[in-house]
């Protein structure tokens, strides 16, 4: 937390190495979780970088106040995301591209087996509300802590615990539905 916030401080002081520190940093959870609500590889890589764009232009009237940086980036990628979605229509559910890919943090011996229960899940995301949307995307995709994710969204810990539990309870059943062995997965609500 203290170097985070030293790369903060250097990056507002204008420290372009700093900024691409905190860039290579969190590139990767951002990405997969805005590819998570999204869906498409190409569009997640463009709204990634808008989301580093508005830090950069940002960057200076960010205050620590008890909340990690990665709380109010988060945020930027959720509104981020929301733009997206509104630009699009809400009538336009988003296509799944094939090549859609899993998350960087999952085993590359996986393989197309990853890819496939990657795009499995996303297409059953479909299924639940937006908040359990978010919330499975801030914690397995982008990999946050409870109270990193309670942060992001602006609830208590104990209603993302709850949202988590009927999110994981709801894909549990969606999936079980298509026949998907993903259904039938260990037990992800830690």
């Amino acid at each position: 937390m203290q170097q985070e916030r030293q790369l903060v401080e250097r990056a507002q002081a204008g420290d372009a190495s700093a900024a691409g520190l905190l860039y290579e940093s969190y590139f990767p959870k951002v990405y997969r979780y805005v590819v998570l609500r999204v869906g498409e590889p190409a569009t997640a890589e463009d709204i990634t970088e808008e989301v580093f764009l508005k830090m950069l232009e940002a960057i200076g009237s960010f205050r620590f106040t008890g909340a990690p940086f990665s709380s109010w980036l988060f945020r930027i990628a959720h509104n981020k995301v929301i733009d997206h979605h509104r630009r699009r229509g809400k009538g336009q559910p988003a296509p799944l591209d094939e090549g859609i890919s899993a998350p960087a943090n999952a085993d590359p011996a996986l393989g197309a087996p990853a890819r496939f229960h990657f795009a499995e899940l996303r297409a059953a995301l479909q299924g639940v509300t937006a908040a359990q949307q978010q919330v499975v995307a801030l914690r397995f995709a982008a990999g946050l802590s409870i109270a990193e994710t309670s942060r992001v969204m602006g609830r208590s810990p104990g209603a993302i615990k709850a949202l988590q539990h009927s999110a994981v309870q709801a894909l549990r059943r969606l999936l079980a539905k298509r026949g998907s062995d993903l259904g039938q997965t260990e037990d992800y609500e830690r």
